[in-house]
């Protein structure tokens, strides 16, 4: 009989926390963007998460980790109740349920709060996630990072009064 795989558990951020959300954000960048971003257009991303400047964003925003047997493998982030500003995912951890789990929690805490939508700013590695989790694009953006330019796309869901903040 297999072993099942655990399911991610979730608790707040914390500021000690900030080092290993820099580190889980600069693997899963390095090691999962590749098809659809440059070397540069990487290292210029990760550049600007730096430690300090992720860590005060952090704090700043309502944000969870994710962890699988006590160990942070996730984090994401959510700024004015609406907006997902950051989800990010250790490598070793893609297709555990770790960005299902953050995501359903935020959106269920942003209804919980009023929210009728929520936006994200996704990466066009992200793009097949959101749109599964019934996010429609609404623009496509062009944000430069040093002397970089990255393409991104704001994606938006609206919650529908008998199912705000629930998984539809």
């Amino acid at each position: 009989m297999g072993q099942s795989m655990p399911k991610p558990g979730l608790r707040p951020y914390l500021p000690a926390d900030a080092a290993v959300c820099a580190a889980i954000a600069e693997a899963s960048i390095t090691e999962l963007t590749g098809d659809d971003y440059t070397e540069a257009q990487q290292e210029a991303w990760v550049a600007a998460l730096g430690d300090d400047d992720l860590g005060r964003r952090l704090g700043g925003q309502l944000t969870l980790i994710a962890t699988l047997r006590e160990a942070p493998v996730g984090f994401a982030s959510l700024k004015d109740g609406n907006h997902i500003d950051l989800l990010f995912v250790h490598p070793a951890a893609v297709g555990q349920g770790v960005a299902t789990a953050l995501l359903d929690a935020l959106e269920k805490l942003a209804g919980a709060r009023g929210a009728t939508q929520l936006t994200a700013d996704v990466s066009d590695t992200a793009l097949r996630f959101f749109t599964r989790r019934g996010y429609a694009a609404q623009r496509r953006n062009t944000v430069p990072l040093g002397d970089e330019w990255l393409g991104n796309t704001t994606m938006q869901k609206t919650f529908n009064e008998t199912s705000k903040g629930a998984t539809q």
